[in-house]
């Protein structure tokens, strides 16, 4: 196994600026100059970093909740878990506990981060912190989905059964669904 060297120098930025935006994003061109003098011109997405969550709902022991609902980057319906932007001023908790609500009807009295991933760091400046949510009671919030999302409950047991299907693709979901069974194992 290789050594990784935990002081190595960040890349100096010579200069940064806007080359694209759209009413959502940003793309910011980053000049760069590498310790070993290499210069290079970057691409990412630049944003507010406000962060985002994603929920791993337990209806019980054995019963996550999962939503489906319109991706837009693939143009179909993904079954996932609950997900959005962390708003100003709220804790990681609260914006589970509000999305929760917006997107599968239910709140939480049981809140745990199981872990935080960062999403494409080489493009986006952006992390999702993965929350467990337990002790669950029905509770709504109207959100700003376009349509009604389904909800789907689905056993822990089955979690191969959910891997196989076509509409469970997301990344940071699958990333989730292991996070969850391991944190639920251990505790």
């Amino acid at each position: 196994m290789s050594k990784i060297d935990p002081a190595k120098t960040l890349p100096e930025i010579t200069h940064r600026e806007i080359v694209a935006r759209s009413r959502l994003f940003k793309v910011e061109r980053l000049d760069l100059t590498f310790s070993n003098g290499e210069e290079r011109q970057f691409e990412r997405m630049a944003g507010g970093n406000r962060g985002a969550v994603m929920i791993v709902p337990m209806l019980d022991e054995n019963t996550m909740v999962l939503i489906r609902e319109y991706a837009a980057g693939t143009h179909t319906y993904e079954l996932g878990f609950p997900k959005g932007l962390i708003d100003p001023g709220e804790t990681a908790l609260e914006a589970a506990n509000r999305e929760l609500q917006e997107e599968a009807g239910y709140a939480a009295r049981d809140l745990h981060v199981i872990h935080t991933v960062s999403m494409a760091p080489t493009f986006f400046n952006a992390e999702m912190t993965i929350v467990l949510a337990r002790d669950l009671y029905p509770q709504s919030l109207e959100g700003d989905e376009p349509e009604p999302l389904e909800v789907v409950e689905w056993p822990v047991s089955q979690a191969n059964a959910l891997l196989a299907r076509k509409d469970f693709t997301e990344a940071r979901c699958v990333a989730a669904l292991f996070l969850a069974q391991k944190w639920l194992e251990e505790h």
